[in-house]
């Protein structure tokens, strides 16, 4: 399982919601479609030196943007513990937020599907409404968005049975002790 450091103690992760494998389909497309327009400039104008010096140049820069462009996706995630949700969101190169929202606070989990190949490979739009009026938890490309955003629920449904269970006692122990 997924290591999360600064976990509470008797906190454990219990599901942990990646990126769909989709993202990276869609980014080996980018490579080689940029990799063929390479190989026809290449054969095109085997002569200038000036179009084989831009292309270097290029190839330097769209791999890096394209690392860039990998690690943005494989390092967003929800990891759902039994006592919170942490949503690790890498916004740019050398820029990560991480919310964190105790499961009290979940007001809303949805799910969203649009077109074909989404609903085809089912993957979706994954949204965490809390009760903190600044944070929604967005993941796009999120595999199975609809049975893990039931699962995610029923997460939530379980802790809210068990601490009311427990506010239950503690208010007969108080009423009792009257």
């Amino acid at each position: 399982m997924l290591q999360i450091e600064n976990l509470r103690p008797g906190e454990e992760v219990i599901m942990v919601v990646k990126r769909h494998w989709i993202i990276y389909v869609i980014l080996w497309l980018v490579f080689f479609s940029w990799l063929l327009f390479s190989i026809l400039s290449y054969v095109f104008f085997w002569a200038n030196t000036i179009i084989h010096l831009i292309n270097i140049v290029f190839w330097m820069a769209f791999s890096i943007l394209l690392y860039i462009k990998w690690l943005d996706h494989e390092l967003d995630m929800y990891a759902i513990t039994n006592n919170r949700i942490i949503w690790i969101d890498q916004v740019a190169f050398l820029n990560r937020t991480v919310t964190e929202c105790n499961l009290w606070q979940v007001q809303e989990v949805n799910s969203r599907t649009k077109w074909l190949f989404a609903n085809m490979l089912n993957y979706g739009t994954l949204t965490i409404l809390t009760a903190w009026n600044a944070t929604n938890m967005i993941m796009d490309f999120a595999p199975n968005s609809m049975q893990e955003a039931r699962k995610i629920l029923n997460i939530v449904d379980n802790y809210r049975d068990k601490k009311g269970k427990t506010e239950i006692k503690v208010e007969e122990v108080v009423e009792n002790t009257k």
